[in-house]
């Protein structure tokens, strides 16, 4: 008796004693709207969240160790692609970026134009996720099944051109692993002129639907200086009314040549960093990123994907940090190599395991229901947190 009433009173990770009028409720790990095996621990006083502690570490995949046991380097991407699964295309792009650097290769113009497409293709297919399972989590089913079908139309794309559609191995060291197909551009300009008209549709739908702006408005409030001291980025960090993005703000590849802005939370319909304006940033996003495979496209010039792939990789001993900005946010590689065809060391920030370390400040004072509409604004993919 005296070990479970001890066990009940103290819970790891809170800091103190609980309260004789608080308890402790396990959300998780396998609650369908906890977006993945994540054990959330929630701290409660009636239906009022008193504390939230995130359990992680269900879906760990040893990613790290992985890189540094591979043959070579190439054979590191597949192993990225699957991180966050849902932005594959992202995910190889930081990496080989860091690659090329250690290297010291500079690729065809060509491929960097395509590597653009293909992620901000792969921008809008997170989006599309986000947005379509934060509907059903709030308990709008059909808006989830428009997102699916606009995405089914990229990832037919993605497999015209590599012939996968969700896990690529597309962006090598060096180059790609296929040039486009003929009539990739005329696909692209058809999605495009299709997408931007789905996109109203999809506001008149959900975003300004007033059930959803009463269950996301004024409700898991990120301010911006918390939003800071936490280091969260991506959609999470421009919705707390940060204009912080780094194609813009620390251009990589040919994003400093293409003209697009960065849409933040303005607390349009409540306080600015609630849920509404992170699920609002990422709608912008989406037509931002329209706006950059149209430039990318345009801009397309001839030439070769792979002159650039080099036969033998051994960069000299040295070490590289490269980011990019994917849809969850700031992803970091830091590559270390020691004069052998294999990585020494490659570690990873996540923009998924560091936006997660704020949920707690977003949650204190909600309700119990809240915490779903929070963890699902907040975006984050298992696979990459635990990696």
């Amino acid at each position: 008796m005296e070990a479970t009433m001890t066990r009940l009173t103290t819970v790891p990770g809170l800091g103190r004693e609980l309260k004789s009028e608080e308890m402790v409720i396990s959300m998780g790990p396998q609650h369908p709207s906890t977006h993945g095996v994540l054990r959330l621990e929630l701290v409660v006083d009636g239906e009022v969240v008193v504390d939230v502690i995130p359990h992680i570490g269900y879906l760990h995949r040893c990613f790290e160790k992985h890189c540094e046991h591979m043959t070579n380097y190439q054979q590191v991407i597949p192993y990225a692609d699957r991180m966050d699964y849902v932005a594959a295309m992202s995910n190889e792009f930081g990496f080989v970026i860091a690659c090329e650097k250690l290297l010291k290769i500079k690729v065809p113009e060509r491929v960097e134009y395509i590597r653009v497409i293909m992620a901000e293709f792969s921008r809008i297919v997170s989006h599309l996720i986000a947005i379509g399972t934060y509907g059903m989590d709030i308990g709008a089913f059909t808006p989830f099944l428009y997102c699916m079908r606009d995405r089914e139309r990229v990832l037919d794309i993605f497999e015209q051109t590599c012939g996968a559609r969700l896990l690529y191995n597309y962006m090598w060291i060096g180059g790609l692993s296929h040039d486009v197909t003929a009539g990739f551009t005329g696909k692209v300009k058809d999605f495009c002129r299709y997408f931007r008209p789905q996109i109203k549709e999809l506001n008149d739908l959900l975003s300004y639907n007033k059930i959803f702006i009463k269950r996301t408005a004024n409700v898991g409030v990120l301010p911006a200086d918390v939003a800071l001291n936490y280091a969260v980025s991506g959609p999470v960090l421009r919705g707390s009314g940060v204009q912080w993005d780094l194609r813009k703000n620390d251009p990589y590849s040919v994003y400093g040549s293409l003209d697009f802005e960065i849409p933040v939370g303005k607390g349009l319909k409540g306080t600015v960093g609630d849920c509404w304006d992170r699920y609002m940033v990422r709608v912008h996003e989406m037509e931002q990123s329209v706006n950059i495979i149209e430039q990318a496209v345009d801009r397309l010039p001839a030439g070769d994907v792979a002159s650039a792939i080099p036969k033998r990789i051994r960069p000299d001993a040295g070490d590289i940090y490269v980011r990019t900005e994917t849809p969850k946010g700031e992803l970091g590689y830091y590559v270390v190599a020691d004069g052998t065809a294999t990585p020494f060391r490659v570690k990873v920030k996540s923009p998924c395991f560091v936006n997660l370390s704020a949920l707690p400040a977003m949650c204190r004072g909600a309700m119990i229901a809240d915490i779903v509409a929070v963890l699902g604004s907040i975006d984050i993919v298992l696979g990459e947190v635990d990696r």
